[in-house]
């Protein structure tokens, strides 16, 4: 789960749990969620300065995944691990699904092309290609759900390929008593995650700014070069220094050194495994939710075009 060593992510989740900054996390409704995390990626991009290679198996959703259970395991991972941290999850118990949809992403044939290197669609992949070609991956999915009562959204999307000088985009809310903790990933960040606090208007402009300071002044023996800056009234955007900025590939590095701690102590802190299992429970059963929704509505679109 590498988004729990990125440093945005880490303040975030550490901001959340100073009661006299944050507040309490608010309960939130199934239209504004107490926690959102959205996730953008794209099938053709560059790593490392070359053209990222798909194997054609990457669009069988029966081989890789819906996007339901690939990315959202992340998102999902997230909201448990920032919003209860070393609590047990009980999957049955703590766990409501309310909502949750599915929709592809159409690939045409040049498109399969240029991303695989192949261009001939291979024959177990026919079933999701349709008469002019184009090949549909549902590699899209939103999930609402409450968990331990706190009503949660997450959702991923993939696209093709990003506009020209964009890229990947994260985006996560924690909305609190008397904050909200925003990472952004836009434009106006360069694509880099940027976390931001924001005044719920609970507090006075000068008693917010200091319960802020006081916070920042806390976790500052922790992150180097900790600080905030005013963006606009009520607004700030956090910082840290360059320094402890790591990259999403050296993430995966820290994840596998971990593993390795567990692996030669044979460990794991007690709250993992049940998380684990609620995290898997709440992806696949979104999965058969949404497969159950969208089945009917796929019927019909066959039958109109067939009747076309």
């Amino acid at each position: 789960m590498i988004k729990r060593y990125e440093n945005n992510t880490l303040i975030e989740k550490e901001l959340s749990q100073i009661t006299n900054f944050f507040g309490e996390l608010k309960t939130g409704t199934a239209d504004n969620p107490a926690v959102t995390k959205e996730s953008v990626h794209h099938f053709f991009k560059e790593v490392s300065g070359k053209p990222l290679v798909r194997p054609a198996w990457f669009y069988d959703t029966q081989q890789q995944g819906e996007g339901l259970v690939d990315v959202t395991t992340h998102l999902v991972d997230m909201v448990q691990w920032e919003s209860f941290p070393e609590e047990i999850i009980d999957y049955q118990e703590d766990i409501e699904l309310v909502a949750a949809k599915r929709w592809p992403t159409i690939l045409s044939p040049a498109q399969f092309a240029r991303s695989t290197g192949q261009h001939k669609i291979p024959a177990f992949l026919a079933e999701a290609v349709d008469e002019e070609g184009n090949l549909a991956v549902f590699a899209n999915g939103e999930i609402n759900y409450k968990l331990k009562g706190v009503h949660a959204r997450v959702s991923v999307i993939w696209n093709f390929e990003a506009p020209q000088g964009t890229g990947d985009t994260h985006y996560s809310i924690m909305r609190g008593q008397y904050a909200n903790l925003i990472i952004r990933q836009g434009a106006e960040e360069e694509y880099k995650p940027v976390l931001y606090v924001e005044s719920t208007g609970e507090r006075s402009a000068a008693a917010f700014e200091a319960a802020l300071g006081q916070a920042i002044e806390g976790l500052g023996a922790r992150y180097k070069g900790l600080a905030f800056e005013p963006v606009s009234a009520g607004r700030y955007r956090i910082n840290v220094d360059p320094s402890l900025v790591t990259t999403h590939e050296e993430h995966f590095a820290e994840v596998t050194e971990k593993y390795l701690d567990f692996l030669q102590s044979g460990t794991m802190p007690e709250w993992e495994v049940p998380n684990m299992i609620a995290k898997y429970y709440l992806t696949t059963r979104a999965l058969t939710e949404a497969e159950t929704v969208s089945a009917p509505r796929q019927a019909d679109e066959k039958a109109d075009s067939a009747g076309k």
